[in-house]
């Protein structure tokens, strides 16, 4: 009976009728109604489906926990600070946080190890004496890969400090991300965190479409302050930008044309 009580109450909260409810998870109305009178209990794609909407875990849609409590736990969770105590490396000198760097060839173990304190320390740790870098943030470095975000160059390396609240992401600014489908990514931002909890990783090479990571799917966030690269060839210039995104344009023409004649057929 906790489920049925804890979904009328998060349901009459949102403002949403049974209907409504019904229509956003893609299910019949009655089910809503015997969800609600205890008379059935949703499957595990529907309970996640409830969860995703409301904005809450699994936990709480079962567990019964009081609507105050919910707010509680829903906050901290979209802010992200429900998750762990950053892993660090310390100098033992001096007492002060290390940068560690996140190499490509690292990346990949970095989604199992970002937590471990053993797996940071054996990262390459260094400081960075630069006064527009205050000394209190933690920062990590990432070295990126790939031609989604030109003119960053693949290889280069981003000096990022670590995001504590996620509802403090500025859209249109860069982040690296750290996703438990996609690894370390490194895009801009649009923040739909208060709407559907939601982040939009956005490319600036307009050939990678667009896509959106849910709070529960993000693992860390670090916001990039600037970057490091060594490769000043023209290869990846201004010219070459204009032309990659005159071809994306051209790409959406074509099929706006070819979906124009399939309803002009």
């Amino acid at each position: 009976m906790e489920l049925a009580a804890t979904l009328k109450t998060l349901r009459k909260k949102h403002e949403w009728t049974q209907q409504q409810l019904a229509d956003r998870i893609g299910i019949k109305r009655s089910l809503v109604g015997a969800y609600e009178e205890g008379r059935a209990e949703p499957k595990l794609d529907t309970l996640m489906a409830l969860a995703r909407i409301f904005q809450t875990s699994l936990d709480t849609l079962v567990s019964g926990i009081s609507s105050k409590r919910t707010d509680a736990i829903d906050t901290e969770r979209l802010a992200g600070r429900k998750l762990r105590v950053l892993a660090v490396p310390i100098d033992p000198e001096t007492n002060r946080e290390r940068i560690s760097l996140v190499p490509v060839k690292a990346a990949a173990g970095y989604l199992g190890g970002y937590g471990d304190i053993d797996f940071i320390e054996a990262l390459p740790q260094f400081s960075l004496p630069i006064p527009e870098l205050s000394t209190e943030e933690t920062r990590r470095v990432f070295q990126i890969q790939g031609d989604s975000m030109l003119p960053f160059l693949p290889g280069s390396y981003v000096i990022s400090s670590y995001v504590q609240d996620w509802r403090s992401i500025k859209t249109g600014e860069l982040y690296v991300f750290l996703t438990q489908d996609q690894g370390v990514v490194f895009k801009r931002a649009t923040n739909h965190i208060a709407s559907t909890g939601e982040i939009e990783l956005v490319s600036d090479n307009l050939i990678y479409a667009p896509y959106r990571v849910h709070v529960e799917d993000l693992l860390e966030v670090w916001k990039v302050q600037g970057s490091i690269q060594w490769d000043l060839s023209t290869r990846f210039g201004v010219d070459d930008i204009v032309l990659n995104r005159l071809d994306a344009l051209q790409q959406e023409i074509r099929a706006l044309r070819t979906e124009l004649g399939k309803n002009v057929a």
